[in-house]
């Protein structure tokens, strides 16, 4: 099922094809819990910390620009913020997603400093909604850049269940934030969302070939084969970035008949051995890349 996805860049909304997943310290540091962990949901604001995850506190949001969202937290100086009708214990799960992707060591310390500090910069932030029509009236300041997630494609019991069911879109749409508002703007020749990077170098041998516009047929032998016609060539890098790297952390490993119109690569060995480039840009240890999948469990 395709759900709504928008980048948000300036003070317009970009609609794109970041569906995917669903189809079918040093800088700021972490925020720490003020309460004990009450085990429900509180939706009005207020300082509170539920769903066991201790290393965050929702506070009440007060900031310019987001008054639709009563509810935020902060990761490392990136807020998410969240409607009074989304769950608290999903909003505290997407902290703890974005807290191991950007710290998967977990020791307290982002892993890739120019990262965070890009994405700060940016004025990066998540937005999470229950209902697409939360975010019809929503008009970001201007120079903020940011990426929505739904309250119900969210869902923390994918972790614990085998990997089975309903996939977990946080890793999908926390990622799209991390690469489009962090490494493209600190490594742009490596991983910009543009014809010339590495990246989309990498993303060309994968579709068969350098197509501004999605191709009809995908040439024969293309593994990345994303058909979106509301994905532009920037948004198909992104995607790409998205599938190669939780392939290569096992999040796709269950999933080949529910991703292989867009994706074939579903395995680590599978990126290793067809998409070689790709591999071996993700895994070089000087761009601090995860190594681990996040399964919202952050720890410090």
């Amino acid at each position: 099922m395709k759900l709504l996805k928008v980048l948000i860049l300036a003070s317009s909304v970009l609609v794109v094809g970041c569906g995917g997943g669903s189809s079918s310290d040093a800088a700021a540091g972490v925020v720490p819990a003020g309460n004990t962990n009450t085990g429900g949901n509180t939706n009005t604001g207020g300082n509170t910390n539920t769903g066991g995850a201790a290393n965050f506190t929702i506070a009440t949001n007060s900031d310019s620009g987001f008054s639709a969202f009563n509810r935020k937290v902060e990761v490392f100086g990136v807020p998410i913020y969240a409607v009074a009708t989304v769950d608290d214990q999903r909003l505290l799960h997407t902290a703890n997603i974005m807290a191991q992707y950007l710290d998967n060591d977990e020791d307290g310390v982002v892993d890739n400093q120019q990262v965070i500090n890009e994405m700060i910069n940016s004025n990066a932030f998540l937005v999470m909604w229950k209902s697409e029509t939360d975010l019809n009236n929503f008009n970001p300041p201007s120079g903020f850049k940011g990426q929505d997630l739904g309250n119900d494609e969210t869902i923390p019991s994918w972790h614990t269940n085998g990997h089975l069911g309903p996939f977990d879109a946080s890793l999908e749409e926390v990622w799209h934030l991390i690469t489009s508002a962090g490494y493209a703007n600190a490594y742009p020749s490596v991983f910009g969302e543009s014809t010339v990077s590495a990246l989309a170098v990498a993303m060309d041998q994968a579709r068969g070939g350098h197509f501004l516009a999605i191709p009809n047929p995908y040439p024969p032998g293309a593994w990345y084969t994303y058909d979106d016609v509301t994905c532009d060539y920037n948004c198909m890098v992104t995607e790409y970035f998205y599938w190669s790297m939780t392939s290569i952390l096992g999040a796709q490993e269950n999933r080949l008949s529910d991703i292989s119109q867009e994706w074939d690569l579903n395995t680590r060995v599978l990126v290793q051995t067809t998409d070689t480039p790709i591999y071996n840009l993700l895994t070089d240890p000087q761009y601090k890349l995860p190594s681990t999948l996040p399964d919202g469990s952050y720890q410090n």
